[in-house]
């Protein structure tokens, strides 16, 4: 079973929801049980509460959220979660401070009360991606030190976190697996990596070796349209599909032997439906074009 192929008829296919894959998401990474929405709360233009986004989601057969969020949706945090719940969908993951604030305990309360265990995805900068050897260690010490305390505050609930690349130093994923190495020498085994592409255009040309060295930490991959050079010409967040390396690198995700959630997303000024509905038939496009017997080469 396939999902349904064409921008139109998924656009039709939003009023019912779409058929589950007959194989586990674990087998096809790309199965509609396997992919999670982002950043589809502040940059909906439809300003959809957390009840029509629960439906919306439902109807798409989308079964995963990582939520984003603003001040304005702090009051409705907990009607988020019992809308996902009534409608069948994960709460894959929660933006969180990288600091133990006043928004991190709401947070914290939050998925305690309601009993979630969750991802909290949590980014800082680090500052310029070039510096001496001494600035490098320094800056591991000191985001380790910063995300220690997330991650116990984390592990008291049964959570793990999910260190988020935005550019800088920190962006880069082989500084973020010595943070993480560095933390687990110290016992701590809940905190992992979430990759964006859209954030990993510097990234394109060692693509296929980062992520082999990402996936033993590898929470979720969140896919983008991409194009060389993207973040600086205007084309930094595009539909998956139209972006002229998106089966070359979508080919690398899928024979890199990660096996854990697909994030597509939203993030335009856009109605988040619509948007969604355009990544899921660009994935549809881009998976079919890839050689069944296509294989990595590093």
């Amino acid at each position: 079973m396939t999902r349904v192929s064409g921008y139109a008829s998924l656009l039709l296919l939003a009023l019912v929801a779409l058929p589950a894959f007959a194989q586990p998401a674990g087998t096809d990474i790309f199965a509609p049980d396997n992919l999670m929405a982002w950043c589809i709360v502040p940059f909906d233009t439809a300003k959809r509460g957390p009840q029509a986004r629960a439906e919306m989601l439902a109807r798409m057969g989308i079964k995963k959220l990582a939520y984003d969020w603003r001040a304005e949706h702090i009051p409705t945090f907990d009607d988020e979660i019992k809308a996902l719940r009534k409608h069948g969908v994960t709460l894959q993951a929660f933006w969180f401070p990288a600091t133990l604030d006043e928004e991190a305990r709401i947070i914290l309360d939050v998925l305690k009360r309601n009993e979630v265990q969750t991802e909290l995805w949590i980014t800082m900068n680090g500052g310029d991606i070039v510096c001496t050897p001494a600035e490098h260690a320094s800056r591991v010490a000191d985001h380790a030190e910063a995300i220690r305390s997330i991650s116990e505050a984390a592990a008291q609930q049964g959570c793990t976190i999910g260190l988020y690349n935005h550019g800088g130093w920190f962006g880069e994923p082989r500084n973020q697996i010595e943070i993480i190495e560095t933390l687990s020498k110290e016992g701590f085994d809940n905190i992992g990596i979430v990759y964006n592409q859209h954030h990993g255009h510097g990234h394109i040309d060692a693509f296929a070796d980062l992520l082999h060295e990402m996936v033993p930490y590898l929470y979720a991959i969140n896919l983008n349209g991409m194009e060389r050079d993207g973040d600086t010409t205007g084309r930094k967040i595009l539909p998956i599909g139209s972006g002229s390396l998106d089966e070359e690198l979508i080919g690398i995700v899928r024979d890199s032997g990660y096996r854990g959630p697909i994030g597509i997303l939203n993030h335009t000024d856009g109605d988040a439906e619509v948007v969604l509905l355009e990544n899921l038939s660009g994935l549809d496009r881009v998976v079919a074009k890839i050689p069944e017997d296509s294989t990595v080469t590093r």
